[in-house]
Formats: C-alpha cells, sequence, structure tokens
C-alpha cells in the first residue's frame, strides 16, 4: 500500500515525539538506582494502571486479537476478560507483600521467601521470558505492520523501532517508560476504537443492522465466548489460564514492576484493578472487529489471518485516521519492548550484578542497566526474525507463556499462601518444572517439531503434543503446573521445615487475611473496587454467552 504523505507525517511527528518525551520525563533519572529502576518509587494508581495495560496490550494483541476474532471468534476474548480476575490477584494478593517487603525486583521477594537458589534461577527466567516473550515476538509482530504501510524490509522496520526505544528506555529508566506508556495507552485506545466505529459503520452499509443477522452471517459460535471443545473449550480456559496469569499477571518483572514503583501500599493495589477495568475493552475493540472483517472483507484475508487489522485499516479509515492509528499500533510495540527491556536491566543489575559484587556504586548499576538494555535489544532483535514459524502471532506467544509460567505460578501461589514450601523444593520446583516446559516447546514449536515428527500433507510441521497427544497449549501449561506443585509439595515434605517467623513477612497466616486484615476504608477502597469489577466482568460475560 502507498500509504498518504499525510499519514507518514503523523507516524513520523508521534514517534519523535514519543522519544522526545520519554527522553524528557526520564531526565536525571539515572542519579539513583531506585530512581533509574523504580521511578523514585512515586507512581500513583492512575499512571500505574494505564502503564500495565500499555505493557501488556502489546502489537501482538492488537494484530493477534483481530486474527483470532477473524479465525475463532469471540472466544478468544477469554485471554483479555479473565484478566481482570487475575488483576485482583495481584492487588488483593501479592501487591501487599511486595511493597510492605520494599523489594526491587520479584527474584528478591522470592529469596525473601525461599532463599538464594531460587531467586538466581527466577532472575534468568525473567530475563529469558523478556526476550523471547516480551521483546522478541513484539518486535516481528510491529515491523509486520510497519511493513504493510511503507515499503522497508521487516527487518529495517524492527531496526527502526528498536533504536527509537531504546534511546528513551536507556536513557530514562522506568519513569520514561511509564509516562510514555500512559500516552501511549489513549493513543492505543484511540486508534483501536476508531477502526471498531468504523467496522460497524460498515456492517451497516452492507445491510447487517441486527445481532441476529449478524450470527446468521458469521461462523456458527463465532460470537460466543464459551466453547464446549477445542483448544479454546470452556475448561481449558478455566484450568489453563489462571495458570498463564499467576505468572503474566502476578509474577512477572515485565509486568509487576509498575506496582513495585507505587507510591503507597494503596495506589500498588488499586493499579491493577484499574488495569482490569480497562482490560474490558479489546474484546470490544479488537477481538469483536475481527468477527466482523470475517463478514467484510473475508475474500481478501483468506487463510493470512494475520492480515486482518491491517487490511481493516486500509478499507475502512480515511486518511490522516489512518496514521493516527499505525502510530497507535506502534505505541503498543514500544510500550511493550520498552517494559521488557527495563525489567531485563533491573533483573540483571539488582538480582546478578548486585549481588556478585555487593559494593557496587548506584551508578554503576545503572551503567550496566543501559548495557544490559543494548544487549537484550540485539538478542531479541534475533529471536523476532522468528516469529513467522509459529503460524499465528498470537498463539505463537501464549504457546511460548503456556511452558514458561506454569513453575513459576506454582512457586509464587504455594508460597504465599503455603508457609510450609522450602527453600530446596522451590529451587527444584523451577528447574525441573523449566526442564519439562523447554521439552514440550521444543516439541510443540514448529521449526523444531518438523524435525522430529515429520510434515503433513499440507506440509505443515506435525506437534508431539497438540496433534499426537491432543493436548492444546492451554491444558499443557495445567499438567506443567500440576507437575510443578507436585515437585514442591513433595520436596516441601521430605525437606526441614522452614522458620515460621521468615515465612510471616512473606506468607498470608489465612487466605481470608486478603479480605479481613484490614476494615474497609470508603467506596474507594480496593477491596469494594474488586467487587465492583467481579459485577461488571459477569455481566460482560452474560451479553456474550
Amino acid at each position: 500500500m502507498n500509504i498518504h504523505w499525510l499519514d507518514i507525517t503523523i507516524i513520523i511527528v508521534y514517534l519523535v515525539g514519543i522519544t522526545a518525551l520519554g527522553c524528557y520525563s526520564g531526565r536525571g533519572s539515572a542519579s539513583s538506582s531506585s530512581s533509574y529502576f523504580l521511578a523514585g518509587r512515586s507512581l500513583r494508581w492512575p499512571m500505574i494502571g494505564l502503564a500495565l495495560f500499555a505493557t501488556n496490550i502489546s502489537t501482538v494483541h492488537l494484530i493477534g486479537l483481530a486474527a483470532s476474532g477473524y479465525d475463532q471468534g469471540m472466544v478468544v476474548g477469554n485471554f483479555e476478560w479473565l484478566a481482570p480476575f487475575l488483576l485482583i490477584l495481584l492487588g488483593l494478593v501479592f501487591a501487599p507483600f511486595y511493597f510492605r517487603s520494599k523489594i526491587s525486583t520479584l527474584p528478591e521477594y522470592v529469596e525473601g521467601r525461599y532463599g538464594p537458589g531460587a531467586r538466581t534461577v527466577l532472575a534468568i527466567m525473567g530475563v529469558i521470558g523478556a526476550l523471547f516473550i516480551h521483546i522478541g515476538v513484539t518486535l516481528y509482530a510491529g515491523a509486520v505492520v510497519f511493513q504493510s504501510f511503507v515499503d522497508i524490509d521487516i527487518i529495517w522496520s524492527i531496526l527502526i523501532i528498536s533504536a527509537l526505544t531504546l534511546i528513551y528506555t536507556a536513557l530514562g529508566g522506568l519513569k520514561a517508560v511509564v509516562v510514555t506508556e500512559a500516552v501511549q495507552t489513549v493513543t492505543l485506545l484511540f486508534g483501536s476504537g476508531a477502526v471498531a466505529i468504523f467496522a460497524f459503520m460498515a456492517l451497516g452499509d452492507s445491510g447487517i443492522t441486527s445481532l441476529s443477522e449478524l450470527k446468521e452471517a458469521v461462523k456458527p459460535d463465532q460470537l460466543s465466548m464459551v466453547r464446549t471443545e477445542g483448544e479454546y473449550s470452556w475448561y481449558a480456559m478455566a484450568l489453563g489460564y489462571p495458570i498463564l496469569g499467576i505468572w503474566y499477571w502476578c509474577s512477572d518483572q515485565t509486568i509487576v514492576q509498575r506496582v513495585l514503583g507505587a507510591e503507597t501500599e494503596r495506589d500498588a493495589q488499586l493499579g491493577p484493578i484499574f488495569a482490569g477495568f480497562i482490560k474490558i475493552l479489546p474484546v470490544l475493540f479488537m477481538v469483536l472487529p475481527g468477527v466482523i472483517a470475517y463478514v467484510l472483507f473475508k475474500e481478501q484475508i483468506a487463510d493470512n489471518k494475520d492480515a486482518t487489522l491491517v487490511i481493516m485499516i486500509q478499507e475502512l479509515l480515511p486518511i490522516g485516521l489512518q496514521g493516527i492509528v499505525v502510530a497507535g499500533l506502534l505505541a503498543a510495540l514500544m510500550s511493550t519492548v520498552a517494559g521488557g527491556l527495563n525489567s531485563t536491566a533491573t533483573l540483571v543489575s539488582i538480582d546478578i550484578i548486585k549481588r556478585v559484587r555487593p559494593d557496587t556504586e548506584d551508578k554503576k548499576l545503572v551503567f550496566y542497566g543501559r548495557v544490559t538494555v543494548a544487549i537484550v535489544l540485539l538478542l531479541a532483535i534475533s529471536w523476532s526474525t522468528q516469529g513467522e514459524k509459529f503460524g499465528g502471532i498470537f498463539e505463537g506467544i501464549n504457546q511460548m507463556i503456556a511452558v514458561l509460567a506454569p513453575p513459576i505460578s506454582a512457586v509464587f501461589i504455594w508460597g504465599i499462601f503455603w508457609a510450609r514450601g522450602t527453600a530446596t523444593a522451590a529451587l527444584w520446583t523451577l528447574i525441573g518444572g523449566f526442564a519439562c516446559g523447554i521439552l514440550v516447546f521444543c516439541l510443540d514449536f514448529p521449526a523444531v517439531s518438523g524435525l522430529f515428527m515429520g510434515y503433513d500433507a499440507n506440509g505443515d510441521a506435525i506437534r508431539f503434543f497438540t496433534d499426537h497427544m491432543g493436548i492444546p497449549f492451554m491444558l499443557q501449561a495445567w499438567w506443567l503446573f500440576v507437575i510443578s506443585s507436585a515437585i514442591l509439595v513433595v520436596v516441601s515434605y521430605l525437606t526441614p521445615e522452614p522458620d515460621r517467623e521468615i515465612v510471616a513477612r512473606y506468607c498470608w497466616k489465612s487466605p481470608m487475611m486478603v479480605l479481613t486484615e484490614k476494615p474497609i476504608s470508603g467506596v474507594t477502597d480496593p477491596r469494594i473496587m474488586s467487587l465492583a469489577l467481579v459485577v461488571v466482568m459477569v455481566i460482560c460475560y452474560a451479553f456474550f454467552l
């Protein structure tokens, strides 16, 4: 597509502007490690909520949710509408301990709860997760969008976007990342909302004016959030998503670092709940338009489902607005990549270098953090070129999460509710669970499984667990969690009981204390806001059953 000069101008102005804003807002952050990595612990709940959403909603989501809506239907929206329940878990269960212990990283919390061995392993897993999941695949997705509008080779697209993100992330630290994420969230929602509005308008122009007519025009159950079979069946989602979500929303440094930078405990709790309310929108702004695209553009999209959003932008939006929407797509990419880079810098500086050299000065830690950002970005650029081998961007990133999350989720959820869990058990759970996850990933990653299992008549790699064993990736996550939990429980009972006084600083004495520890402080109490969010989610689900 030959994009109009006005749209090109809007995109360039936005990219330059957001880079300048990041550099300006992050000035002075290098004065100390706390300022650079945690924004001086000055973040209030609205900023935390917006930043959580922006880091989560990457270009992978924008492209992937529309593509999956076109291909699978509204059922994929469960990835968005189940997230608020996990954000409530973050706000009510995990955030109080994170804030009270004044940790800088989640591996630091794990050391307090379990010991230094588990901390080291978790830090390594955190860097791997940021490198492969948050940054690598996101760069590929953004480059696909950029290449769709501008005739630039995909490698150059990746390099241009990476360079701009590197500038303000390396210079300004978390403060620069969070401020730009707040702006990018608004841009992102405006752009995706515009696509949704124009899609509904085009639907009316095509003669479909009611929900019943739309149901007749789409695939069976394409407008339903609930399936009884397949990889997105209700039981697969009910068992698998919490495992992915506990890691992603409650124990992943890239996401939770915004909570660690909170000014007060109330900010640390309300920020995630606010993000939970915003998470309602992607289903309406991204998944539902993908369903509509099936009605309007199925001949143009055909089997290339990842082109759904790009074709909708090209076909539905006027000149000028196209540039704003593409800027929103790039904003989503930059915010996720920036968050991933900042978290890896924090993990390497605080959990590795600071522990190896305890006397390292603050400014040296910031320097090492900046070097880490550059190195990790180069590695992510190399990995991002493999994005096309997943068969679908959104599916690919969730498959990676499904094999990384289970051991971490087991260590955190058992650790915060079960005082008997021991340091040795946590260490073996992380190592053993991660090893099992790598094995599953290799046997189901097309680039690898094709070498072992061969290819079918269509030339697609045969995946061992998904195709041969009939275990979709959501249930793979569940069974890996069961294995990890079994390791933790068995080894805990085979090793000496931990010091109860130490564990009490990092573990709830009773699950009910989450709700009863303090009196209700008013309508804006995190528990009241959580209840309101649950009610809203029940209403949303009732509409799309």
